[in-house]
Order: structure tokens, then sequence, then C-alpha cells
């Protein structure tokens, strides 16, 4: 599953994030998105980009392209 197919509110875990470049991923994981890391979906824009998300405890804002790169598991 991807990142822009979470529901507001629901949590995932990211997997792997190699299918970005890697000035992304760098920039990224400076923010604190790092694999097994814990994300949350705030909300989705009105027409779905971009997409606000909490990483811990903090809320970042990046863009469906992006999100739809980034692989994720759903907690139960």
């Amino acid at each position: 599953m991807k990142l822009n197919e979470l529901k507001n509110g629901q949590s995932a875990r990211i997997v792997d994030m190699s299918e970005l470049s890697t000035d992304i991923r760098k920039k990224l994981m400076i923010m604190g998105m790092l694999p097994n890391t814990q994300v949350t979906l705030i909300r989705k824009a009105p027409l779905g980009d971009p997409l606000q998300i909490e990483v811990r405890g903090v809320s970042l804002a990046i863009r469906g392209k992006i999100a739809s790169e980034i692989a994720i598991e759903v907690e139960a």
C-alpha cells in the first residue's frame, strides 16, 4: 500500500522509500520520515494534494506524487 492511499486519521508504518529520488528521500529523512516510523494521515486537501501527515509528533505537508512513492504497512 502507498501513503497516498491512507484514509483520514489512519496510521501506518513506513516500509520502503526507495522509489523516491535521492534528494527527496534525504529531505524526508531529515524531517523524521524513516523506515519503520509511524505516520498518521491528518487530512487531504480538497483536491487530494497535498496531504497533511503527522510524523514523530510533527505535522508535515507532502505532495501526493511523493506520497504515492512511499510504501507503507497499515497498523491494525
